[in-house]
């Protein structure tokens, strides 16, 4: 019996392999270095037709050239097919022109690319294959840009509900919204060997005029199984952000440079078994960051608990280092709007930063995190009253030349912590925690 099934299976496979198929994008009527609107339409509508024709074994190839192409690039149940992405795919910058989900310029633009309900997909490619989302456009004038179009601008890549994914040797270029983003109907995705950038100018930090390309997240993932390694991040936004219901993710030999590497903002979503280890943050903004929504305001709330940072270096950051408490962040086009913590405090007097109510931090480690002179204090760690955090663990976290805004010989803003620690060679130690490091005993 188990040989006929054996036999049974080998010769499916083998129908399997016979029928697979190499298809090139451009043979199947894709233009190359056309840059008119009528190509980028037709374009677009080549590759739309060619994923809905892709079969289990057929592997996608868009040679090295570079096709520009109108987004709304859609594909449903993908199965066992390779993308290979050998040239370029610049997406176009024609605002008015973008497909949208609706009637009217208000209507939510869809993405540059979403993919439905994939399973065992491959985004490949044999050099390094370019999406380019062309943001500056979409960001506009510093500052203005964002009065004008908020956040109804495109992803540069969604993934919904698809299930063991790779994605390797891809650069994700100057996406106009969150660079990628993944559900929480992700299970099992792993990105390797890519990098994300997302930056108005060429200088080596994050001035004003560079943050102001708001909301370009790097990898935003949530659901189970996750692992991205071997990458580089440069953007505007959070670097990497583990959100909604989410598990067993790694985080590993990264460098980043952003809004750090994050978790959340979470409401009433609980994340558990993740680990980032064994990276750097260069000239970051902010560093390693966790952050509740207001949403964690209503009972029950979330819950963070079994994160480790480990063996990670951050090098000048220009904000807070180390971040563990609510969001800081404007979900209006009042930038200084608590959403729950503003992004003016505590510069600006008047500014709110509340911690939501039920939102809870639990066996979060911190082990060693070395950061190098950072320009503010080395950070906030600020629960709420009804749900203080517990066991939170600093282990051989070292600031060398800590700045001394806002916090002065305190270092931390500490609050709303029900049991803190700090161990080893820690320094400085956050003034609400328990000194058990090597200076103390």
């Amino acid at each position: 019996m188990h040989a006929v099934l054996s036999r049974a299976v080998a010769l499916l496979l083998a129908v399997q392999g016979a029928a697979a198929r190499t298809i090139n994008l451009e043979e199947a009527g894709a233009v190359p270095n056309d840059r008119s609107l009528a190509t980028k339409w037709a374009n677009g509508a080549v590759l739309n037709a060619t994923l809905a024709n892709l079969s289990a074994g057929d592997r996608l190839l868009i040679p090295n050239s570079t096709y520009y192409i109108m987004g709304g690039i859609q594909s449903r149940g993908l199965k066992s097919v390779v993308i290979q992405i050998d040239g370029t795919l610049s997406f176009a910058d024609d605002i008015s022109e973008w497909p949208r989900s609706g009637n009217g310029r208000t209507a939510k633009v869809l993405n540059c690319i979403q993919l439905y309900d994939a399973v065992n997909l491959t985004i490949t490619s044999s050099g390094r294959g370019t999406l380019d989302g062309n943001g500056a456009t979409w960001w506009g004038f510093p500052g203005i840009g964002y009065l004008v179009r908020a956040e109804n601008r495109p992803m540069l890549m969604k993934l919904s509900n698809c299930k063991q994914t790779l994605i390797e040797r891809v650069l994700f270029l100057n996406s106009p919204y969150w660079t990628f983003d993944a559900d929480s109907g992700t299970d099992g995705l792993e990105i390797r060997y890519s990098e994300i950038s997302a930056r108005r100018t060429r200088v080596d930090k994050h001035d004003l005029i560079d943050m102001t390309a708001f909301n370009t997240d790097g990898f935003d993932v949530g659901g189970n199984n996750v692992y991205i390694h071997d990458c580089k991040i440069w953007n505007q936004d959070d670097c990497i952000a583990v959100k909604g219901t989410s598990s067993n993710m790694l985080f590993e030999r990264i460098e980043a440079s952003g809004v750090g590497f994050t978790i959340g903002s979470v409401g009433r979503d609980e994340i558990s078994n993740i680990t980032f280890r064994d990276s750097t943050m260069h000239h970051t903004y902010k560093g390693i960051y966790l952050k509740f929504n207001s949403g964690a305001d209503q009972s029950p709330g979330g819950h963070v608990y079994n994160v480790l940072y480990e063996n990670i270096v951050i090098d000048q950051p220009s904000q807070w280092p180390i971040w563990i408490g609510p969001a800081q962040q404007s979900d209006s086009r009042n930038l200084c709007a608590a959403h729950p913590c503003s992004i003016c405090w505590p510069t600006l007097p008047t500014a709110a930063c509340n911690a939501p109510a039920y939102g809870l931090y639990e066996n979060i480690t911190l082990r060693n995190v070395t950061v190098l002179n950072p320009k503010m204090s080395p950070g906030v760690l600020l629960g709420s009253s009804e749900s203080p955090m517990k066991n939170i663990r600093f282990e051989d976290v070292t600031v060398v030349n800590p700045g001394s805004k806002p916090w002065k010989d305190e270092f931390y803003k500490c609050d709303g912590i029900a049991t803190g620690v700090a161990t080893g060679t820690t320094w400085p130690v956050p003034p609400c925690f328990e000194d058990r490091t090597d200076k103390q005993q």
